[in-house]
């Protein structure tokens, strides 16, 4: 039988997802993507949180341009915009996602990585936007994901030139938030669910779901739904719960 392109496992709280096209650098094509919506579109029940990570070496090498197709620009802003709504599903579908990154994160790998919430890199981590090689334009997300981390300048730098950054500048740069030893990602990154899946859900879902936006907001407007996620959560019955535990001392039993 053939292999899924997306090897899932459940562990608990927390689903484990490995990215599976080893031949490939796990580079990104469309069958890929789409077992990658398909579990984010339905998470099993009882999931809080999810890993995502590669194989042989590898998180994500980008569009697989062995299996890009001709299309006229219809085709290609549909296609687009497809990723758009994966990508989008994945930071704003309300559950956390972390990232176990090593070897090649470029492209597209870049665009799936950023619209995750924690990403850790090994030291064989590489960050690149190599589109201008190939004469083309990013098309899943970048300019806006990896354009609000970098900044515009830089990024017109990174794909003018094709550079490459290594974790420590990822870290720096904040392509990545932890830099770990060869072959700890996985480990972090479990331990960074489970600490994750800890946490009421609705402060989960409130994080995730505001917090993105609130950075496109003016500051009035910023401000005032800030107002309203406090007022959302502190009412809930997880708040009350944490309350408690810490009046008592003791660890909270959330939903």
């Amino acid at each position: 039988m053939t292999e899924p392109l997306v090897k899932i496992d459940i562990d608990g709280e927390i689903a484990i997802l490995t990215m599976n096209r080893p031949d490939k650098r796990n580079a990104m094509s469309d069958a890929l993507l789409e077992e990658i919506d398909a579990f984010f579109s339905n998470v099993p029940e009882g999931v809080k949180v999810a890993v995502l990570t590669g194989t042989a070496g590898h998180y994500c090498s980008g569009l697989d341009l062995a299996e890009a197709k001709q299309r006229d620009a219809e085709g290609i802003v549909r296609h687009s915009r497809g990723w758009h709504a994966v990508m989008d599903r994945i930071q704003f579908g309300g559950l956390p996602v972390v990232s176990a990154m090593f070897g090649a994160v470029i492209g597209g790998g870049l665009e799936l990585a950023t619209s995750t919430h924690v990403r850790i890199a090994e030291p064989s981590t590489i960050f690149q936007l190599p589109e201008g090689r190939r004469g083309i334009f990013v098309g899943g997300g970048a300019s806006v994901r990896v354009g609000r981390i970098l900044g515009a300048d830089r990024m017109i730098e990174m794909m003018l030139t094709g550079r490459k950054y290594g974790a420590e500048e990822g870290k720096a740069l904040g392509l990545t938030h932890y830099v770990v030893e060869e072959g700890k990602a996985l480990e972090l990154a479990l331990e960074l669910a489970r600490k994750i899946a800890k946490n009421a859900p609705l402060s989960n879902y409130v994080m995730i779901q505001a917090l993105a936006r609130i950075e496109d907001m003016s500051k009035a407007d910023g401000l005032f739904t800030e107002s309203l996620c406090a007022a959302l959560t502190q009412t809930s019955p997880d708040a009350r719960e944490g309350l408690a535990a810490f009046l008592e001392k003791r660890t909270p039993t959330f939903r």
